[in-house]
C-alpha cells in the first residue's frame, strides 16, 4: 500500500532511556524456527541493555542460527556479541526452539543493516534503502531509493522510476518482509563519524569498545541441539 536492571552508575533516566529502547517493537519480524529463536531471545538481550535485531538461520542439519543485535548507538562490539552469546546459550539450551544441533552466531548489524523499526528508517534518512514487500503494489515488490523517514505506521521513499523521473512512496512498514540499507560512501563516513564518537565516549567512561567499522561476530557450537 502506497500511501529494571540498573547498571552500577546508571542514573533512573538513563534507566528509563535503555527500557524504552529495548521495547521498541520490530515491526519487520521473521516466521517459523526463526520467530521461536526471537521470542527466546529478544528478552535476554533486553536485560543485558540490547535489542533485537534479527534471527536467521541457514541450512537443515547442523545450522547456523544468527541473532543479529545492538547497542542503543546501533553498534555491538565483540566484546558485547561475547557477553550476549554466555547470556543466550543456557537459555536457549532450556527453551531449545531448533531441533537437532546448530551454531549459534551473534553478530552486530553491520553498517548496511537491516530496518526493522520505525526509528530505524527515522534514524538513516537520507541514505539509500532497499525494501522488498510481503505483496506485489501495482506489480512492484521492490523499491529502491533515498529514506526521507516516516509518517505513522508508512516509511517514505523518494524512488526514481524507469523515465528518470523522482516520485516518493509510502510503504506500510509491517507489509515489508525485508528493509535494508544500501552500501554507500555517505553511508560509511557517517558510520566512521559515529564510530569516532563512540571512541570519545569510550575514553570518558570504562565501558566496552564500540566499533562501527566492521561486523563483529562471535560463535557457539551446540551439540544434539543442546550445550555439552
Amino acid at each position: 500500500m502506497y500511501h529494571e536492571l540498573r547498571k552500577p552508575g546508571t542514573s533512573a533516566t538513563m534507566n528509563e532511556s535503555l527500557t524504552g529502547f529495548a521495547e521498541e517493537p520490530r515491526l519487520i519480524a521473521e516466521p517459523g524456527r526463526a520467530a521461536r529463536v526471537a521470542v527466546v531471545a529478544e528478552p535476554v538481550l533486553a536485560e543485558l541493555g540490547y535489542r533485537l535485531v534479527r534471527v536467521r538461520i541457514s541450512g537443515s542439519a547442523g545450522c547456523t542460527v544468527q541473532i543479529m543485535a545492538e547497542r542503543p548507538d546501533g553498534a555491538m562490539a565483540i566484546e558485547d556479541c561475547e557477553a550476549a552469546s554466555r547470556a543466550l546459550s543456557p537459555v536457549l539450551d532450556v527453551a531449545d526452539p531448533i531441533d537437532g544441533p546448530y551454531r549459534l552466531e551473534i553478530s552486530s548489524p553491520g553498517i548496511d543493516r537491516p530496518l526493522v523499526r520505525r526509528s530505524d528508517f527515522e534514524r538513516y534518512a537520507g541514505h539509500l534503502a532497499q525494501v522488498e514487500m510481503l505483496a506485489p503494489i501495482d506489480g512492484r515488490r521492490r523499491f529502491r531509493g533515498e529514506l526521507l523517514g516516516t509518517e505513522r505506521d508508512f516509511a517514505r521513499l523518494r524512488c526514481n522510476d524507469s523515465g528518470g523521473e523522482d516520485r516518493e512512496v509510502l510503504l506500510r512498514i509491517d507489509d515489508m518482509s525485508e528493509a535494508r540499507l544500501l552500501l554507500t560512501d555517505a553511508l560509511i563516513s557517517e558510520s566512521l563519524r559515529r564510530s569516532k564518537h563512540g571512541d570519545k565516549e569510550h575514553r570518558n567512561n570504562p565501558a566496552p569498545e564500540r566499533n562501527r567499522r566492521a561486523n563483529h561476530t562471535t560463535e557457539t557450537d551446540h551439540g544434539d541441539g543442546k550445550r555439552q
